[in-house]
């Protein structure tokens, strides 16, 4: 097996563990809601410096995900919709090509780009928030309450 596939196999199988360790957390907030308002703690850069860190709005984001608000999600952080997107495309081209023991061969292959895109995004979100707060005083974050 070359190394790029051993690669993708081990991504597969990361990524089927983790969107069930994702469905686990997300039965358990269904069933004891009030036990997640523990572990929610503020961002300690925005509540120190008053900027956004790279990552903040992302758990806002993943929760307007699951509850279907595309548009939320993107606000809060876009990296959640492309993660989303890119990882599930990932892992049910993969799945059907393994289904179909490698006949139909359409399993998306990892590429460097889709990291370094990543990144793109987590530094574009950053400068934007900040900017948004800063200079036109928009704070995209602040009226999104989707876990309360």
């Amino acid at each position: 097996m070359r190394q790029r596939e051993k690669e993708e196999t081990a991504l597969f199988y990361t990524g089927w563990a983790l969107l069930g360790i994702a469905c686990c957390i997300l039965l358990l907030y269904r069933l004891f809601p009030g036990l997640f308002s523990l572990f929610l703690i503020p961002c300690v850069v925005q509540s120190t410096f008053g900027v956004y860190c790279p990552g903040c709005g992302g758990t806002r984001a993943a929760a307007a995900l699951l509850q279907g608000d595309l548009i939320t999600s993107f606000f809060c952080h876009p990296l959640v919709l492309y993660t989303a997107f890119t990882g599930g495309w990932f892992l049910i081209s993969h799945t059907i090509e393994r289904i179909s023991r490698h006949r139909l061969k359409i399993g998306m292959k990892y590429r460097d780009i889709y990291v370094w895109a990543a990144l793109i995004i987590v530094i574009l979100n950053f400068l934007v928030k900040n900017l948004l707060l800063f200079v036109f005083h928009i704070d995209l974050l602040e009226n999104v309450h989707l876990l309360s």
